[in-house]
């Protein structure tokens, strides 16, 4: 049997309704998951219009009752969107909060095992808060709604793995943030989500600060006096483990196989190596929580939504790598 995938819709007024359902129209997706869709039928009947796909649209109260074939998209409908007053393209409260439902439903779904993982489209954070939603974005909803006090952040793409050591905070306070106890703890919980997706082979690579790692304290010493002393205390843990490796080298060493994953250190560290690789196929990956979530990495794109012109190419690659890693999560989550 297939894994079976949630995919709330996002901001409806965005591009993530049009994503979604080119996703499911499409035949990799088909081959690989069964999806059931969370938004609202006026919002779904207008992507399938907008976008052309060849699907018919089976409303469901649970998700035993889908029709999982090439044709059929299957949507549980919040009915939580005023067709009178939507806009598409504007922010607008209502959007914001209805997105956030999709969000809760979806993680219901899988909270009670009825879905195998959650696929995310993009939400817009201003109309969050004038929905009254008071989370600044996905990994917060996540974390509050599974009970999760801090998911952790892996992008994957082409079979490059990343994880962040520091992620929305000033490069400075990030910098501050290279502390010896945090990058044990990181490589420790790092190495057992990639065991719950059936990553149990292979070293871990930590990526250097400063230029060169630091030349043994000329450039910084966050690698002599942090990193290096994690890495000694780790391997004598019994962690496979390296580091820490230039950031000028180690994700292509990674991408080469050299590295299961990498510890990025800092947040645009991790994103520019990944993005410059492939910018559509960077998947967000959220461990850490007793579900399994992966998401698309742009935003709502409210300038083009409406116009059939975004790729869905990420939103593809969000469902397949969430069908690749969902049943072994399943058996060691």
């Amino acid at each position: 049997m297939k894994p079976l995938i949630a995919i709330p819709i996002g901001d409806p007024a965005g591009v993530g309704p049009e994503i979604t359902v080119k996703a499911v129209a499409d035949k990799s997706v088909f081959e690989a998951a069964r999806c059931v869709v969370v938004g609202e039928l006026n919002i779904i009947k207008n992507a399938i219009n907008i976008t052309g796909a060849d699907l018919k649209i089976n409303c469901i109260e649970n998700v035993e009752d889908g029709i999982y074939d090439e044709k059929t998209i299957n949507l549980i409908d919040l009915k939580n969107i005023d067709t009178a007053s939507f806009k598409i393209g504007e922010i607008q409260g209502m959007c914001g909060k209805a997105a956030f439902e999709y969000i809760e439903k979806c993680v219901a779904l899988a909270m009670e095992g009825k879905v195998d993982a959650v696929a995310t489209t993009p939400i817009n954070k201003e109309a969050l808060k004038m929905g009254g939603i008071n989370y600044i974005g996905h990994t917060e909803i996540f974390g509050a709604l599974t009970n999760t006090k801090d998911p952790l952040t892996m992008f994957e793409v082409r079979g490059l793995r990343v994880f962040f050591l520091t992620r929305h905070v000033s490069l400075e306070k990030a910098c501050q943030m290279v502390k010896k106890e945090r990058i044990i703890d990181y490589v420790i919980r790092c190495t057992e989500e990639l065991k719950k997706l059936g990553v149990n082979e292979g070293t871990m690579a930590v990526a250097g600060l400063n230029p060169h790692s630091g030349e043994h304290g000329l450039f910084g010493m966050q690698e002599v006096e942090h990193v290096s002393p994690a890495i000694d205390e780790l391997k004598k843990m019994g962690y496979n483990v390296e580091g820490p490796v230039g950031a000028d080298s180690v994700f292509h060493l990674a991408l080469q196989g050299r590295y299961n994953s990498v510890l990025s250190l800092y947040h645009d560290q991790g994103h520019i190596a990944t993005k410059t690789l492939d910018f559509e196929r960077t998947i967000a990956i959220t461990l850490g929580m007793p579900i399994l979530r992966t998401s698309v990495d742009h935003g709502t794109a409210m300038d083009i939504a409406g116009k059939n012109i975004v790729s869905a190419v990420s939103m593809i690659e969000a469902v397949l790598i969430a069908a690749k890693y969902s049943p072994n999560f399943v058996n060691n989550g």
